[in-house]
């Protein structure tokens, strides 16, 4: 508990009060941030905006994580370090997204499948550590499960069912699809000043909660109120919810920056690690399933996107011109375009994200009520 109040604590300061001394560099190297001609004509004022401001919340994270456990002396955990690496690396990803964007002053950094091919590379090295036998715990546990997991594993969806070399192959193609939709959809939401920075604040908060939960209720815990047919067998529960929470308040301080107007973005830097951190609370928390609610506004502004493609297209092959179910894709500028005001849009998408959430975390309280 300790480590997670001086983690918590220790990131919030990091990126409240040196996220200006960022942004000065960052206008000094020129990572200013470009803006589309074909985009919302409000957006043209944030052009040279500096940009890769995921990589201020990124080391705040780590140096809250490190600091809470030094402080605390407590060891970190294999499952903290997966966490923190899968974000780092999926914020490496977008970095050179980023970069290529501002070097060449256009919209468009890696192409989409560099990009994807990027996250796959990542998610490969994080699911194979995961799963490796190396890392087994004195319980003999691996951060990641073999079984694919809802609220806690399925019995009957175990991918060593074929044995162990086909089951990491599946294992490996199983996280990857995580990985890919979710720091995509954490990408597509981003946009409007705060808007990913909060909304990934609530879903991150989730899996404090959890974590917690989790270590209060493990299987392994020497406390004799732990009902066996109850308990979680998720590797290192506690240290889940020192991570979420260095996270968060390290959100926490970048969001004050990021608010409208906003004085620095994150960039695909920041959208990409995001992604990747909320895969890996997925993995190593056993709720990969739930994931769904948790991040359920990312799923929405993901899937207008995916309805505003197929639909152009499938107009545009039955009438020879392409027809748009919103005025513009992603869901939140087509609001925008409405003439709904940018905090407006900002603030209410908030409270869909933190309902979402609620429901997540309310399920899965609900189904340990339940047994």
């Amino acid at each position: 508990m300790v480590a997670l109040l001086l983690g918590a604590g220790f990131s919030l300061v990091f990126t409240l009060f040196l996220t200006p001394l960022f942004i000065r560099l960052f206008k000094r190297l020129g990572w200013g941030q470009f803006i589309r001609d074909d985009g919302p004509q409000s957006h043209h004022t944030k052009r040279g905006t500096p940009t890769m401001g995921g990589i201020v919340f990124i080391l705040g994270s780590i140096f809250g994580y490190i600091a809470g456990h030094l402080v605390a002396n407590v060891p970190w955990t294999m499952v903290g370090v997966l966490v923190l690496g899968m974000m780092g690396g999926l914020g490496a990803v977008g970095f050179v997204d980023d970069f290529i964007k501002t070097r060449r002053q256009r919209s468009l950094g890696l192409g989409g499948w560099a990009k994807i091919l990027g996250q796959v590379i990542i998610g490969t090295i994080f699911a194979v550590l995961a799963i490796s036998s190396l890392f087994l715990d004195e319980h003999g546990l691996t951060p990641a499960s073999p079984y694919i997991s809802a609220v806690r594993e399925i019995p009957w969806l175990n991918l060593y069912a074929f044995g162990p070399v086909v089951g990491v192959l599946l294992v490996v193609i199983w996280i990857n699809l995580i990985t890919v939709s979710t720091s995509n959809g954490v990408n597509v939401a981003d946009g409007l000043d705060g808007l990913a920075t909060g909304a990934s604040i609530f879903a991150i908060s989730a899996y404090l909660f959890i974590g917690f939960w989790e270590n209060n209720q493990s299987c392994f815990s020497a406390r004799t109120q732990v009902v066996e047919y109850k308990c979680y067998d998720a590797r290192d529960p506690l240290d889940i919810a020192v991570v979420a929470a260095c996270i968060v308040g390290s959100l926490v301080g970048f969001l004050w920056w990021n608010t409208a107007p906003a004085q620095i973005f994150m960039g695909d830097t920041g959208s990409l690690a995001l992604g990747g951190a909320l895969t890996a609370f997925a993995v190593v928390s056993r709720t990969e399933l739930l994931l769904v609610l948790i991040g359920g506004l990312f799923l929405i502004v993901t899937g207008s996107v995916i309805v505003q493609r197929a639909y152009f297209k499938a107009t545009k092959w039955r009438f020879g011109q392409g027809r748009r179910v919103f005025l513009m894709s992603p869901l939140q500028h087509h609001f925008e375009l409405k003439g709904w005001a940018e905090i407006t849009i900002v603030v209410r998408f908030w409270i869909i994200a933190a309902l979402f959430v609620a429901a997540g975390v309310g399920l899965f309280y609900l189904e340990w009520v339940s047994r």
